[in-house]
């Protein structure tokens, strides 16, 4: 069974198949926290229905990539970029056995479960590894990502914020420098929930704090 929604802040519709992975609400932060230029070529790593490709077609890049585990996700993300008449470059692929000329621009929705609960385990292969890191560990995406960017390259990821510290960390690793943060909280009084980061291959510099989203105004 298949459904239409419409991607936040956008009038793009995305079909979703029941069994697949679908988009939330760190969809949509990263979605709108894009900044891309028209020259940027873009790879969407883990591109699952095509939800982040639309967000960044919006913008007028140079060129967009997407790569993901299943053939599934691959087949269903081309249909949603045909209905928009979007030309991207889409392939089944591990990232970490993915080469390709390097990009502008990355932009990763990445799994930060460390491991999966009894209940979790259950789930389908689409979900699991849209969840959880046992094809895709924090390390092993930071490191790829930074041999696909060219000099003064940008990433563009979503993360769990209770995982902010060893994120950064990773990335300091390898070059990669965070200069844009924005944080989304549950509420107005909740704790962080997720963190929306563009890190730049190059010199450090400053953060640009952007404004908090809150997910719920109680």
């Amino acid at each position: 069974m298949t459904r239409l929604d419409y991607l936040p802040g956008t009038s793009l519709e995305l079909e979703q198949p029941e069994d697949l992975y679908h988009f939330n609400s760190d969809t949509a932060m990263l979605g709108q926290f894009l900044s891309l230029k028209h020259s940027d070529t873009v790879l969407d790593i883990g591109c699952n229905t095509g939800a982040l490709l639309l967000y960044a077609s919006l913008q007028k890049p140079h060129s967009l990539s997407g790569i993901d585990l299943y053939p599934r996700q691959i087949e269903t993300a081309q249909q949603n970029l045909n209905r928009y008449g979007i030309q991207a470059e889409l392939s089944v692929c591990r990232l970490q056995d993915y080469v390709h000329t390097p990009f502008d621009a990355l932009i990763v929705n990445p799994p930060y479960f460390k491991t999966a609960d009894s209940d979790e385990i259950r789930q389908n292969d689409y979900i699991k590894a849209a969840r959880h890191e046992f094809s895709l560990p924090l390390a092993e995406l930071i490191k790829c990502s930074e041999q696909l960017l060219k000099d003064n390259g940008r990433l563009y990821v979503v993360y769990r914020a209770s995982r902010l510290i060893e994120l950064l960390q990773e990335a300091e690793r390898v070059h990669l420098h965070a200069v844009r943060m924005q944080i989304s909280y549950e509420s107005q009084t909740g704790s962080g929930r997720s963190v929306a980061i563009q890190f730049r291959k190059g010199p450090q510099g400053d953060i640009r704090m952007e404004p908090p989203l809150f997910l719920s105004q109680r």
